[in-house]
């Protein structure tokens, strides 16, 4: 039997009156396939004319009207994903650290590349990331001393490139300009992929389980992978990239090309999922494959389950390529489905049920075998002919109903049941069968009161008397809680088909059933302890166990949900309960399922109860949002103890009040992300309360501040955890550093937030600006006075001072006054002065404080002077740099001012030579229009500093000095810090960047001019440390050079100097072109490059090495930048 996608259609197929000439339609048809949809559609005869427009001209106007192709975008992005993204981040764990740097660093440049619209680059840019990826890998990875053996090492490489040229090739099926200028190979890397992941996906998924549990059972999981991955992209499907018209054809049939797979992949696919398992199993257990039953049973399930799991997926049409008969296909599945059933069965009562079970069959041999056996096959036999549709006529009914009868009573007699009471489970097999084949409501019902009872009698026979504590509890405690469940689960498919008006008890069924699994799943993994007659034992309930209930219910729920069986809200409750049974998994705190379920169902209500953003209805309100954002700050408070706990872990030690409120504050704004994202991204206040909530917490995780403890609440458990005698007694009572500064830093930075985000409305209230401004320069002051200058008392008042002045500076530059212009140059010229008087006074009163200590005396003079000096350097590097971050905040504001005004001043003149451009009729327009625009770069500056003066003539001046001090501190700490490293000058020089065109003292430098600054101070100062560093040898006579080159005299230094005069050219030649950018002959910058040649290879000081690298680099870009204004130049004219 084929799939209805492949049957023939009963109808005479719509035939086009003109196929050489079809109408096009308006509307592009979608081609896309979801991945929970039928894998084919036919099309109705109304859409047999449409074409996708898309589809007719490819590349120069090749058509596509005699082809099957169909560009579109890929319809298995999902289906991929489910295999490649674990692989792919298996591979990344195998591979670490170089692997994910290398892989980070090539997609982080790909994508740049793809944002400049350059496609193909972006493509390869993609490849060359993998290709390096994988490189990084076979040197990082261990994979040979991981296996101890060679092959199996290249075996498993082999697989881990294979892996990566499959996400390489899934990755090349997202650019859509491949589908359009080669539309075979997209076919082919889709084929590709259906093709090898079912073998790929399965190894590298039983290599990380394997990884993880251990080898046992490694033959298990691979068949239990292939069956899931046979099933994703072995059963037929239409390809995204083949025409969906092409259904017209052969009745409606789609044909065989428009598949993904040929015969031969899907006949490979098959020969995987049939043998590879138990080839597999044969491979590592050779030495014991028949050293017992079990083992040879092993062989048989490992072969037979996979072949009846490929006879069921025959009913999805897997057996395509070996007949599409439908009565051929059912004989194959009814003979050999037979053999496999009979086989399987038995296999698994030696394996499982004997092995396993054995205490609970409570009769005799060989009688038992004779009964599991009815059992075990009479269920099998009736589930399988049911789920093959088997059971349709009014015989098969009856035979139906009996096997359900017989197996009902052997399965009682096999658990002990008594003979007596044998008529009870036979007559709930009856209403079983029953209710399958008459569809009778009331009849299952009944089999769910019956089977409750001999559900209850099995356990309390079995269980209800034992002496032993499971999990906290006793065992009577959790046979309540099982039977419960039970009772619960067989009563759900019955709830489930009740009307509509009696759904809500469907629900109420599914969430009580949620809800005891949460709490048995809890005490067992979270009370992990057995106690049985005075001996305790270790029990650990499995986590694979808590993931797949979790799968399994959150399944059930969404198809549940989408057949309309249960509500939105019954549908978001089960996920919040199902899906907090992970948080099990990475805490250990036993209240973590109840805590991370109100989070969830607090967090969770704006994406699954308010779905439906087309309608009115499904938006929020505000009084619902402020009701929500309540809720989900509550819940995080309930949560706080998981937090505490989860810090604990991570940290080593218990976290502080600051941090655990930090990360308290932080979730509650990442929780309302979406209520402000998706209901109420149109009100800007809410994007800005966001941004200030997660703002707070963290600062407080940053500075972690001391909360007073009348703020906090304690629990127990956080008691416990800070009043640790252990920790007491090994470090004793640690006196901790006053933290209480870093609250003026959190108030100053959110003052600073609120007023970027206007929260506090600066912009506009003149009075509020000033106070703010003052606010902040206390608060920074004060932390800064506090934290870094504690003992300078004297001092305090003029950083507070400075700090002022600073913040009332920047503020009234950035939204400046009436008079604040006027104003503003004295605050500045009160910056500088308090500069050289705080750092002189700084060295007297620290000189005075230390001298005058107690205890200083009883030291030696020379202990002294140390100390004095140490003290006093530390205090004035601290101090440059804190007026260098100033100088630099002021340049940074006014370059930004200056650089806001051009703009406003070039859009504006831009404005109006648009309308004289408009009232202008001449020919000529187009031509004086692109010199314009050419010009236009050139003449902003001028026209700028032209009409400064109404602006605030004083600030490119004030900018200039404020970018000059800036600089010359900053080499000051460069010589006071590391001695006058190299490296430094070419992360200090761009702050000339800051320099502004001023016309009074630099009126020729401009914009075009921008880069001489950094340039020149690179060139002067490794000429000028070249210069001291020769004089420095020579005269301090350092003999380290020895017999090389003759000891540091006259020869040592002319030589040096020689080879420091011939990387002069390359650096004054760069610097003219740098100032100018006049067109010099190509040749000019190339005759200078090799005489820095010697000066890299022969000379003795690194500076000199340094400039003569730089000269080679300088007369390259030279020549490069030329040639390309050359280029330009030619193609304009």
């Amino acid at each position: 039997m084929l799939p209805p996608e492949l049957n023939p259609r009963t109808f005479r197929p719509y035939i086009s009156a003109s196929i050489s000439a079809p109408s096009f339609s308006s509307s592009p048809s979608n081609n896309n396939n979801n991945g929970g949809s039928p894998p084919y559609s036919n099309p109705s005869p109304s859409s047999y004319n449409s074409v996708n427009n898309t589809a007719n001209v490819i590349g120069n106007g090749r058509s596509f009207k005699n082809s099957r192709f169909s560009p579109s975008s890929f319809a298995h992005n999902a289906r991929i994903a489910i295999a490649l993204a674990p692989s792919a981040a298996f591979l990344l764990d195998l591979g670490g650290a170089p692997v994910v740097a290398t892989l980070t660093l090539g997609l982080m440049i790909a994508y740049i590349i793809d944002s400049l619209n350059f496609k193909s680059g972006a493509f390869f840019g993609v490849w060359m990331s993998l290709i390096a990826a994988q490189i990084a890998f076979f040197f990082s990875s261990s994979l040979f001393a991981t296996f101890n053996s060679v092959p199996l090492g290249l075996l498993a490489a082999f697989l881990c490139a294979q892996t990566n040229f499959l996400i390489g090739a899934w990755a090349s099926l997202q650019f859509k300009w491949i589908q359009l200028e080669n539309p075979s190979i997209v076919l082919a890397l889709e084929r590709l992929l259906f093709a090898c992941l079912p073998l790929v996906a399965s190894a590298v998924f039983t290599w990380a389980t394997v990884s993880a549990v251990g080898m046992h059972n490694a033959a298990y999981y691979h068949m239990a992978f292939n069956c899931v991955f046979y099933w994703l992209y072995s059963i037929p499907r239409v390809s995204s990239f083949k025409s969906k018209q092409e259904v017209k054809y052969h009745g409606g049939e789609v044909p065989d090309d428009n598949l993904i797979l040929s015969p031969l992949e899907s006949c490979v696919h098959t020969l995987n999922l049939v043998f590879f398992p138990l080839l597999f199993h044969i491979a590592s257990h050779h030495s014991v494959i028949f050293s017992s039953a079990a083992s040879v049973c092993d062989l048989l399930l490992l072969f037979f389950i996979p072949f009846l799991f490929q006879l069921y997926a025959s009913t999805r049409g897997a057996l395509w390529w070996v007949t599409k008969n439908g009565n051929e296909l059912h004989s194959i599945r009814v003979c050999n489905g037979t053999i496999a059933l009979v086989v399987v069965v038995i296999c698994l009562e030696i394996r499982v049920v004997f092995h396993s079970f054995g205490r609970y069959v409570q009769v005799p041999p060989p009688l038992n075998y004779l009964l599991v056996t009815i059992t075990m096959l009479g269920g099998a036999t009736g589930a399988g002919s049911y789920a093959l549709g088997m059971i349709s006529d009014a015989f098969s009914s009856v035979v139906f109903t009996a096997v359900a009868v017989v197996v009902s009573a052997a399965a009682a007699i096999v658990v002990g049941f008594p003979i007596l009471f044998i008529p009870l489970p036979s007559i709930a097999g009856f209403y079983f069968a029953r209710s399958f084949t008459k569809k009778s409501l009331p009849s299952y019902f009944a089999f769910v009161v019956l089977g409750s009872l001999v559900v209850t009698w099995f356990v309390m026979h079995n269980f209800w008397d034992l002496n032993i504590w499971l999990a906290g509890m006793s065992l009577k405690s959790f046979c309540k809680l099982i039977v419960a469940a039970v009772v619960l689960a067989m009563a759900v498919p019955g709830l489930a088909l009740l009307p509509p008006k009696l759904h809500f008890l469907t629900e109420v069924g599914l969430i009580s059933h949620a809800l005891l699994l949460c709490h048995i799943e809890n005490r067992f993994f979270n009370y992990s302890s057995i106690y049985y007659y005075g001996l305790e034992e270790d029990v650990m309930y499995p986590s694979y166990m808590v993931i797949l209930t979790t799968l399994i219910g959150l399944a059930l729920a969404r198809r549940l949900s989408v057949d309309h069986r249960i509500g939105p809200k019954a549908n978001w409750v089960l996920t919040c309960l199902y899906s907090s049974k992970l948080a099990m998994l990475f805490v250990t705190s036993k209240s973590v399922v109840w805590v991370s379920a109100v989070l969830l169902l607090a967090v969770s209500p704006p994406l699954l109860l308010y779905k439906d953003r087309s309608r009115t209805a499904s938006k929020m309100k505000a009084s619902q949002g402020y009701a929500h954002a309540t809720v989900v700050a509550l819940s995080v408070w309930f949560f706080r103890e998981t937090i505490f706990e989860a810090l604990q872990w991570w940290h080593g030690r218990p976290p502080s009040d600051g941090l655990l409120l930090g990360f308290c504050i932080i979730l509650t704004g990442l929780a309302c992300v979406p209520i402000v994202a998706l209901h109420f991204s149109h009100v800007l206040s809410a994007k800005r309360c966001l941004v200030l909530v997660v703002a707070t917490g963290l600062l407080f995780v940053l500075m972690q501040p001391p909360i007073p403890l009348s703020w906090t609440y304690r629990s127990d458990l956080i008691k416990a955890a800070r009043l640790s005698a252990d920790d007491i007694s090994i470090y004793g009572l640690i006196a901790s550093k006053p933290t209480w500064p870093s609250w003026l830093l959190i108030i100053a930075i959110l003052l600073t937030l609120a007023a970027m985000t206007s929260v506090i409305p600066i912009k506009y209230i003149v009075e509020l600006r000033a106070f703010y401004a003052i606010a902040m320069g206390i608060a920074l002051g004060v932390y800064i006075s506090a934290e870094f200058f504690l003992q300078a008392t004297v001092l305090h008042a003029l950083i507070v001072v400075t700090m002022i002045g600073t913040c009332v500076f920047v503020v009234f530059t950035h939204f400046p006054s009436a008079s604040s212009t006027n104003l503003l140059p004295w605050v500045f010229a009160l910056l500088v002065a308090l500069f050289p008087v705080t750092y002189l006074l700084e060295g007297q009163v620290r000189i005075k404080s230390i001298l005058g200590e107690n205890g200083v005396g009883d030291m030696g003079e020379e202990d002294r002077k140390l100390t004095t000096l140490l003290a006093v350097e530390g205090a004035r590097t601290s101090l440059l740099g804190l007026y260098a971050a100033v100088f630099m905040l002021i340049a940074l504001e006014i370059k930004f001012e200056l650089a806001s005004l051009m703009r406003e001043k070039s859009v504006e003149r831009g404005g109006m030579r648009h309308n004289q451009s408009v009232q202008s009729a001449s020919g000529s327009f187009p031509t004086r229009m692109r010199f314009m625009q050419q010009r236009r770069a050139s003449t902003v500056p001028t026209f700028s500093i032209k009409r400064m003066a109404a602006e605030g003539a004083w600030m490119p001046a004030v900018g200039n000095v404020a970018t000059i001090m800036c600089f010359a501190i900053c080499l000051i700490l460069n010589f006071n810090l590391t001695g006058g490293s190299n490296r430094a000058i070419f992360f200090l020089a761009p702050i000339l960047l800051l320099l502004n065109q001023d016309s009074d003292f630099v009126a020729g430098f401009g914009d075009k001019q921008r880069y001489f600054p950094v340039t020149v101070a690179i060139s002067a100062y490794l000429v000028l440390n070249a210069i001291y560093s020769i004089w420095e040898d020579v005269w301090h006579g350092n003999t380290g050079w020895g017999l090389e080159i003759g000891g540091p005299d006259w020869f040592f230094a002319v030589k040096n100097l020689a080879l420091l005069i011939l990387t002069f050219p390359s650096h004054i030649l760069f610097n003219q072109f740098v100032w100018s950018y006049s067109k010099q002959t190509d040749s000019t910058p190339l005759l200078t490059l090799p005489l820095n040649l010697p000066s890299v290879i022969i000379t003795d000081v690194i500076q000199v090495r340094v400039l003569g690298l730089l000269g080679i680099i300088y007369s390259l870009t030279q020549y490069i930048i030329s040639r390309q204004q050359y280029i330009s130049g030619m193609k304009y004219i």
